[in-house]
């Protein structure tokens, strides 16, 4: 019997589909509605299930930006075979993404019995988007929000990329808003900061889900629900993401933060008093 049925998949497709991209903790938001489904939140083939369906909001990002992404693949190619258009900026950028994923794929491998395991309670999500909350607040204020995508170089791309680790490990803690949070403190504007979040985005994500995907079909997920959560998270990602970029054109993050504290908050009091079990 499969461990998530179907109605249970919708559910958790919203959830990914609406929160993987916004810095509020799409892994946060899983592992709440999972406690809430009576879903075991640290069983094996559930976490891989979570991971699979990313692909699905993955593959929204890949249509929304798919002019972006054609840019960079072909200036990627050319660079490969022409010296002189490996001084574009486009060429560079690709390369850039490739490099800042190395680091998250080393720490997932080598930490994956810890966030399969004891970092995947909920009360390391509850602190987790409340220490979150913190750091984008700092981030939203101390960032001076004048540096756009063009002027992106290979140290942002490493340290925004790598600030996707505290996502990794502690779930609740964002990896939109960990690495949105990064760009601004490096000074990029809120759109800048978005955009680069979204490309960084994919490799790691892509990879993530087609890693787990033996674990989610092999355990206890039944293939059915597994197409359908990815099916539903492509859909509303989609319309999340274009949501996203025009809110932060014209809006700060002060929204999210209160709102991750709510959150945060609201969790420590189920827990503690014993409504969700952790």
């Amino acid at each position: 019997m499969s461990a998530i049925n179907i109605g249970q998949a919708v559910v958790l497709g919203v959830v990914e589909g609406v929160t993987e991209f916004l810095p509020v903790s799409s892994t946060g938001h899983l592992k709440i509605s999972e406690g809430l489904m009576d879903i075991p939140v640290d069983d094996k083939s559930v976490v891989a299930f979570t991971a699979v369906i990313q692909v699905g909001a993955i593959a929204a990002v890949l249509l929304y930006f798919f002019r972006d992404i054609r840019r960079f693949a072909t200036a990627w190619g050319r660079g490969l075979v022409n010296r002189e258009e490996r001084y574009h900026h486009d060429y560079k950028f690709a390369w850039w993404v490739i490099y800042a994923t190395i680091p998250i794929v080393v720490v997932g491998l080598a930490a994956k019995p810890l966030i399969e395991g004891p970092l995947a309670s909920l009360w390391v999500v509850a602190g987790s988007l409340i220490v979150g909350s913190g750091l984008m607040w700092l981030a939203d204020r101390m960032g001076r929000h004048k540096r756009g995508e063009d002027d992106t170089d290979v140290k942002d791309a490493m340290l925004v990329g790598s600030s996707q680790i505290l996502a990794l490990l502690f779930p609740g803690f964002s990896r939109s808003g960990a690495t949105m949070a990064t760009g601004l403190m490096l000074g990029l504007d809120r759109v800048a900061a978005t955009r680069l979040s979204f490309f960084l985005g994919i490799p790691s994500l892509t990879g993530a889900g087609l890693y787990e995907l033996k674990d989610a079909m092999g355990g206890g997920v039944g293939t059915v629900p597994l197409l359908v959560g990815t099916v539903v998270s492509f859909a509303v990602a989609y319309a999340s993401i274009a949501w996203l970029l025009k809110f932060v054109a014209k809006h700060s993050f002060n929204a999210f933060v209160i709102y991750r504290i709510v959150i945060g908050v609201a969790l420590f009091g189920l827990l503690g008093t014993g409504v969700l079990n952790a």
